[in-house]
This record gives structure tokens, sequence and C-alpha cells, in this order.
């Protein structure tokens, strides 16, 4: 891969890596379930109005908006909203990987490798040790909610791979067309009408410049700026050579976390980040080069990027 796109990769995973600073902004004046529908919208209705909708089987397109869309970041911001730290969010969304891979060997019947069953046990450690740690300082609760976020990244994955588009980025695109009505209707009925309306109108509040500056990153350059540039790599390089980038994601994240949030890492979570990121990039390098194609690799920064 020349030098230059090697440094474009790099600076896909630096913009996912921030957009959990900026989700984290955007959950300082917006509630959780209402910015997820929010952060949709803004994508779907241009995308209605000028993007064809991908030629795939209707049923992947809603199961992968329900998956990637609706499920993880449901999940990802109300774990967030609770109490999970944007830097270790970050490193618990790589947990799709293993998942992403268990699924397609219990649904798809897909053969799983060595390195693979090696790799999922290593992430699975890692992972064991971050709750753990999460346990002892703090809930266990938003890092079970995030977790919960990574399974439903896995469950769009698997029918991104089903749906076999042949431009997966005006898949993802389209994607975005299913979160935001069932996440509205879930808003009102959880956060109710008045909080709302609240937050649409109540800018002169701290945090709330942040906030949409927040949510603007999150769809303009998390979202349409970097998926656009990881789906043209992806089309230009091998999968196995472009996909390793993602694993900086949470390194990003949790280094953005410390200096911009002050948010703190102790030993032992230094050390389950490094196995979960050890273990997703030695069970997913072999996968993605031998098993999954394209289709479903083009997702798997996008969880990364929140």
């Amino acid at each position: 891969m020349p030098a230059r796109h090697v440094l474009l990769a790099m600076a896909v995973a630096l913009m996912w890596g921030l957009n959990f600073i900026a989700i984290d902004a955007s959950l300082q004046h917006f509630p959780p379930m209402f910015l997820v529908a929010l952060r949709f919208a803004l994508i779907a209705v241009p995308t209605m109005l000028l993007v064809k909708r991908p030629d795939v089987p209707l049923r992947w397109l809603i199961g992968y908006g329900l998956g990637f869309g609706t499920v993880q970041f449901l999940f990802l911001y109300w774990g967030m909203a609770a109490g999970m730290p944007a830097g270790h969010a970050s490193l618990v969304l790589q947990a799709s990987g293993p998942f992403t891979m268990l699924l397609g060997a219990t649904f798809l019947r897909e053969r799983v490798t060595g390195a693979q069953l090696a790799g999922v046990l290593v992430a699975v450690g890692g992972l064991a040790v971050v709750g753990w740690q999460r346990a002892e300082h703090a809930s266990v609760v938003p890092f079970l909610l995030t977790l919960a976020g990574a399974l439903g990244w896995a469950i769009g994955n698997i029918c991104n791979r089903q749906a076999r588009a042949a431009d997966p980025l005006r898949l993802t695109l389209w994607m975005s067309v299913v979160p935001p009505l069932p996440m509205l209707a879930l808003a009102l009925l959880v956060e109710g009408p008045s909080r709302i309306a609240g937050s649409l109108t109540g800018f002169d509040e701290p945090g709330a410049v942040g906030a949409v500056l927040g949510l603007l990153y999150t769809v303009l350059i998390g979202t349409i700026l970097g998926s656009g540039l990881w789906t043209w790599l992806m089309s230009r390089h091998p999968a196995g050579v472009v996909a390793p980038f993602s694993m900086l994601v949470p390194v990003v994240g949790m280094t953005a976390a410390w200096l911009i949030l002050g948010e703190t890492v102790t030993v032992p979570e230094m050390l389950g980040g490094v196995l979960v990121v050890g273990g997703v990039l030695l069970g997913s390098l072999r996968r993605r080069t031998t098993i999954l194609p394209k289709p479903d690799l083009d997702v798997q920064p996008a969880g990364a990027r929140g």
C-alpha cells in the first residue's frame, strides 16, 4: 500500500477515535436515545433524496440498520450516558469482531480456524479484565450496555454480509434510514417529549454548542468522510491490508480521552486493552482475507467510528 494510502488509513483511525470524544460532548446536552435518532436522521434525509437505494434484499438492509445502526448505538450512547468513559467505550466496542465470528459460525456455518478461536479467547480474556476493573471501581452496568452495543454491531455485520452489496458505501448510507423512527419512538417513551424539546431549545445552556459541534463531527467526519475514505481504501487494497488499521481506533480513543477529558486507565485495564486489541487482530486478520467478503468489512470501522 502506498505511503499516502497508509496515511489515509491512519487518518480514518484518528477520525473514528476522536468520534468518541464527539459523542461524549453531544451527550452533555442531548438525551442518548434521541441523539441516536437525530444523528441518523441527519444522514437519512439527504440520503433518501440524493442517493439511489442499493439493490439488495430489503430484509438485509433493515437487519443491517437495526443491528448496526439501532441496537449498536442505542446501547453505546446509553452506556456512555450512564457513565462508560469514552476511551473505554472505544475499546469495548471492539468486541464486535469476536461476536461477528461467533455469529457467523453459529448461523452461517462459517469455518472457525484455530487462530480465530485463539483470538476470541484472548479478546474475551481482555474484556473480562476490563469488566472486572469497571466493577471494582464503578458500576458494571455501563460496561455491559456497551458490550451489548458491540453485539448489535456484529448482528449488523452479518446482515451486511448477507446483503452482498455491490456498493457498500451506498448500503451504509441507506442503513441510516432505518434507525430514526424506532429510536424516536423509544426516546419519546423513555426520555419524554419535554426532555427532547428542552434539548432542541435550550441552546443557551452550558455545553450546548459543544454538543452540536460534536453531533456535526459524528455525522460529517466520523460517518460520511471516514466511511467514504475507508470504503475507497477497501476497494483498492486487500481487506487484510486495510482492516488492521481499525485496531488503532481504541488507541486513539483512549489517548484522546486521557488528554482531552482527563480519563484515567488502571494498569490492569491497560493490560486488558492490549489483550482485546491483540485478540481481535489475531482472530480477524485471517478471517478477513479468507472467510468474510469485503462487504462485511466495510462496516467494521463504522462501529469503531462510534
